[in-house]
Formats: structure tokens, sequence, C-alpha cells
């Protein structure tokens, strides 16, 4: 892709709207283009500063005015007919926004894909642009030791070679908005991705097929656990349930 194509894009990438080829076009073409990384850069610190700085205002008398005229009931309506008074309708109606104005203002602000997303389109990059390791080794007391000082937790990192699973090496990867470790096993031809990363969240998993790959999710003991490959579902749950 060029510099003009990806100016149309950018838009609508970091909004995380584009189809996986697009964005992995799009994301390729970025990272290796001074001027368009840096317009990218401005669209997100633009997307940051109205979200933290715009100002917000309440509704004026008049506006009130009207909405009220708008919502009293008249005769025969349901809410005369259920005994609901204006007042009550309106406090109901002003209730439900604050609710919905702190849950909007409290719940962490996602514009890009579904994280299930981010981590498919994460194990295809790894194996599109070739970067599938920055520290190839079998060897775990040197793939665990590679992460510290790169990160901010030490991931755990496992020898599964007599399961029949042999690690490969390891890398950075980035996913849900934070760098997080990329660990990397094999199973005879095929590559697993375990990306891991901290998370508070309660003890759950999850399993699905997307885009033709094997997802496995679980979270425990602070940290969220994704594994991807396009190995046999069966042979993937194996390779999880040894973690």
């Amino acid at each position: 892709m060029n510099c003009h194509e990806v100016e149309g894009l950018l838009g609508a990438y970091a909004d995380g709207e584009l189809d996986l080829v697009r964005s992995l076009d799009t994301e390729a073409h970025v990272r290796d283009c001074a001027a368009c990384s840096t317009a990218l850069r401005r669209l997100e610190a633009l997307h940051s500063t109205v979200l933290s700085q715009a100002p917000y205002y309440a509704a004026p008398p008049e506006l009130r005015r009207k909405l009220a005229a708008h919502l009293e009931p008249r005769s025969g309506t349901f809410g005369s007919q259920m005994g609901v008074t204006y007042r009550q309708w309106w406090a109901l109606a002003a209730a439900c926004l604050v609710v919905a104005l702190v849950i909007w203002r409290v719940a962490p602000i996602r514009s890009g894909p579904p994280i299930d997303k981010e981590v498919v389109a994460a194990h295809v990059r790894s194996l599109l642009a070739e970067h599938l390791m920055d520290v190839a080794s079998t060897d775990r007391h040197t793939v665990k030791p590679w992460f510290t000082g790169k990160l901010d937790f030490a991931p755990d990192v496992q020898d599964l070679a007599a399961q029949g699973f042999p690690l490969a090496g390891g890398r950075l990867d980035y996913v849900n908005g934070q760098t997080v470790a990329a660990l990397v096993y094999k199973r005879r031809q095929h590559t697993i991705n375990l990306f891991i990363w901290p998370d508070n969240g309660e003890r759950s998993s999850s399993s699905e097929s997307l885009q033709g790959f094997h997802v496995i999710h679980w979270t425990k003991h602070g940290m969220t656990w994704w594994a991807i490959s396009d190995l046999a579902e069966e042979e993937l749950r194996e390779f999880a349930a040894l973690l």
C-alpha cells in the first residue's frame, strides 16, 4: 500500500473498523512509513484529548421545558392508566441517564475490535510478517529471562516438549492496547501462539473458532491467557490443559 491509500484508511484503522487483510496491510505500511506513523499518532492523540478534555454541559431550562411538555402524560396513555405521574416518569428518565453516563465514564473505552479478533490478527501478523520470535530457544531458562525489563510482569514459561508441545521461543506483541508476552510452541508443523498479560478479572475460560483458527482463553491467578492455532481443537485443548 502507498501513502495515498493509507491516508484514506487511517481513521477506520484507528477505530478498528477495517477487515483483517486491510488492517494488516495498513499496519505494515504504518510501521515502515514515518509520515503515516506520525499521522496515526496524531489521530490517536486527538481521540484521547476529546474523550478526556471535551466540555460537557447541562441541558438549559428551555430544553427541559420542551422535553417536559412532550413527556406530559395524556388521558388514556400508558402512564396515566398505570397511575404514574409526570414527575415519576421524569425521575425515572433522569435516573436512567445518570446510570448510562456513569457506565460510559467508568467502563474501559475500546474503539478497536474485540480482543479475540485482536488475538487472531496478532497470530496471523506473526506468521505473515516473519516476526514469529524475538528470542528463539527451546530452553525456558533462556526465554523467561529475556522478558525481564521489557514487561512489567513475568510470564510463566513452561517447557512442554515431553508432552509433545516443545517451546520454540517468544516475542513481544501488542494486544488489547498494551504490550504482552507471546510464547511460541510447536506441534508437528503447526504453530501455537500463547499470549499472556495481567488481568484482575474473575477466573473464567472460553473457546471458539474464528477465521479458521481455534482460540482458547482462560483467566486465573491475575493473568489472562490466549492460545491460538490452526491445530485440531482437541489437541489445542490438550495444550491448554497442560498449562
